[in-house]
């Protein structure tokens, strides 16, 4: 957006001369009207003429060097990216229905991007998923990402396949560490990028603040001065409604799909170069086969057509597209050709993977192939040998679980697999516990039986120094639990950057910098010491030296000592030990973990006992009285458990136990 204006400075020296300022500044000045200084003069200034029309600076872009590259109009490519639940699924919701994808009595779910079973059960975007709109004979493949931290390596990809980015902040919370990833990317990339606030009906919103710390994080990020020239546009997703000022809405998105046309340019290809199309996103259907994701670069692309697959110059194979599609409205539309520039997916060719170039049978090189970030954690997978395998799962063998681990990296870049120490053993690799968690989620709804280790971190070694990743976590807590949440973060090494009010809801904002080692296992502490106020979130920063020990966990186990289904009376005095994980008519067995002792160090009990059946009677039962068990969810017992212990992970069921071998080393 060029909203440059020129500002009147008094100046006794030169009192008709003009300064121009950039987009941020002028915007405050225009919607809100405070005086504000320079940042280069730091004097006061006032408003001498306001532009008639906007335009943005990143479409008036130099003439092409290279005379066959031109810029296709009739095409934008744009990918949606912003921090997790900052609205960007629920605000596609509303593009799609106003752009007409359904019809007027079609019945249509909340956040229809996220049609994965665990996406919508846990609320967030794990995979990103293609659409497209008809705007104005405007064509707009819109690009939905995850907004969690740990799924990076998705955004990196897409970021391949756009021009320019809708860049989603809450109109309260602003910046978060994921929309300064998302953003840095974007940049690197050299994307034009569309600012919008969103929620921008909350009763806290801080539009002005908001826009502010945007255009820091730009300054911040090195962007150029077209990038800092950013639209801006404010939006309520929810109610599908958006506008150029935070007090006047349209009463549809129409000024957010006009910015898009207007501020994003078309893809810039070459119509009549060879075939290129980089292979960006795998996707799988049972009778097609692998399908490829990506934008056709330079050539155009048809049904039939004999192509050469190339990693390198040197590494080249050639196949044959059978079938082509499009992204029309929700579907996959077959097609005959499609032309540079344009969003496709490609069936027919079986062994292809990410990073791989589709080219031009003579004449075709590979495209850079994708790199992204190297992962920050790994945990280890092995066969389950506890006695209740093979209960539920239908996939239990070490063959059968290398096969889907090796699989799972044909489409998730940022995910690395090793072989471990013994023949049934793996290391994976991921960005975060979250990472693997949904890897973990998906193989047991799939029937798989397996067990896994605590998740450690990935330290790096330079000369004599050793090196531990870094993440900067930012948590909103309750005024009135600011003082347990920063002495926990204390405990765990983390350091202060920033603590600062959020306006009218109470909540303080708290953000430090912090060894990935001294996250784990701290979000169920953080929320048990705000009584499960508190918001925490994470994103990877850098590398820094080993800051020490850090101690996670002070309480120990509560340990079964023999096989046998838990009974109510063993229970009841078991349960003044600690907290339990069972109830009563549990099958267990020896070394399983049934709870959380009350002080350090692990303790053995006997959960199965029954009461002795003798013939003396007390003139009164006693009424057996248990407390509510907890229930731990997989993410809960991947951050619980410690070095000699691991999670066994069956269809049904999620079990803790002590590490048999763990404990033989000890003895």
């Amino acid at each position: 957006m060029s909203m440059a204006s020129s500002f009147c400075i008094p100046n006794s020296t030169s009192p008709n001369k003009t300064y121009t300022l950039s987009t941020p500044f002028l915007l405050k000045k225009h919607l809100f009207g405070t005086t504000l200084p320079c940042l280069s003069t730091k004097v006061p200034f006032k408003l001498c003429s306001l532009p008639t029309s906007i335009k943005c600076a990143v479409t008036e872009a130099p003439s092409e060097k290279k005379s066959q590259l031109m810029r296709r109009s009739d095409i934008r490519n744009i990918a949606i990216v912003a921090h997790v639940d900052h609205g960007k699924t629920t605000l596609v919701d509303s593009m799609l229905k106003q752009a007409k994808v359904f019809r007027d009595n079609q019945f249509v779910q909340e956040r229809i991007m996220d049609s994965n079973d665990i996406e919508r059960e846990r609320g967030i975007t794990i995979l990103s998923k293609n659409t497209s709109i008809t705007y104005k004979d405007t064509k707009v493949n819109i690009i939905d990402t995850p907004g969690h931290s740990d799924f990076g390596g998705e955004v990196e990809r897409i970021l391949n396949m756009v021009e320019g980015v809708l860049l989603v902040v809450d109109s309260v919370e602003g910046p978060m560490p994921q929309t300064r990833f998302v953003l840095k990317k974007a940049l690197e990339f050299g994307h034009a990028v569309v600012v919008v606030v969103n929620k921008i009906d909350r009763p806290s919103a801080r539009p002005e603040f908001v826009v502010n710390s945007t255009f820091e994080l730009f300054i911040e990020l090195n962007a150029t001065d077209e990038q800092c020239d950013f639209q801006v546009i404010y939006a309520s997703g929810i109610k599908g409604k958006a506008g150029l000022s935070p007090e006047n809405l349209a009463e549809d998105l129409g000024p957010l799909f006009e910015a898009v046309i207007r501020c994003i340019p078309g893809p810039k290809i070459n119509k009549d170069g060879a075939l290129q199309m980089l292979a960006t996103n795998i996707d799988y259907e049972e009778h097609k086969g692998r399908i490829a994701i990506g934008r056709v670069h330079a050539g155009s692309l048809r049904r039939g057509m004999d192509v050469k697959i190339c990693t390198s110059e040197d590494a080249c194979r050639f196949g044959r597209v059978s079938e082509l599609f499009v992204f029309e409205k929700f579907n996959r539309v077959p097609a005959e050709t499609v032309e540079a520039g344009d969003i496709c997916a490609v069936c027919g060719i079986d062994d292809i993977q990410i990073g791989e170039t589709i080219a031009d049978k003579s004449e075709g090189k590979p495209l850079p192939s994708i790199k992204v970030e190297e992962p920050t954690v790994k945990m280890s997978f092995s066969v389950n040998t506890s006695p209740f395998v093979g209960r539920e799962g239908k996939y239990v063998t070490s063959r059968n679980l290398r096969d889907r681990l090796y699989r799972e990296l044909e489409r998730n870049l940022a995910m690395k697999v090793e072989d471990g120490e013994t023949a049934d053993t793996f290391i994976v690799s991921g960005r975060g516990t979250l990472h693997i968690t949904i890897l973990i989620e998906n193989m047991r709804r799939e029937g798989y039986e397996f067990m896994v280790g605590p998740p450690k971190v990935i330290n790096k070694r330079e000369g004599d120094r050793l090196l531990e990743p870094y993440e900067i976590a930012t948590v909103e807590v309750p005024e009135e639990h600011v003082g347990s949440v920063v002495e926990l973060l204390g405990k765990r090494r983390g350091q202060m950057i920033d603590m600062q009010g959020l306006g009218s809801e109470g909540t303080t904002f708290l953000r430090y910098k912090i060894p990935t080692r001294g996250l784990l296992g701290l979000r169920n502490s953080i929320l048990t010491a705000s009584r499960g106020t508190a918001i925490l979130n994470t994103v990877f920063e850098s590398y820094g030296p080993w800051a020490g020990d850090i101690s996670t966990r002070d309480l120990g186990s509560l340990v079964a000592f023999e096989d046998g289904t838990s009974t109510s009376y063993a229970l009841m005095s078991s349960q003044d030990r600690g907290q339990l994980f069972i109830g009563p008519g549990v099958d267990v067995y020896k070394g399983q973990i049934v709870g959380i002792h009350q002080r350090s160090g692990d303790l053995a009990l006997n959960v199965c006992k029954k009461k002795a059946a003798t013939n003396v009677r007390s003139n009164k039962e006693v009424t057996v009285v248990l407390d509510t068990a907890i229930d731990f969810s997989l993410d809960d017992c991947i951050e619980y458990i410690q070095e000699d212990e691991l999670v066994e992970v069956t269809p049904s069921s999620i079990r803790m136990l002590k590490n048999p071998k763990a404990s033989r080393k000890t003895r």
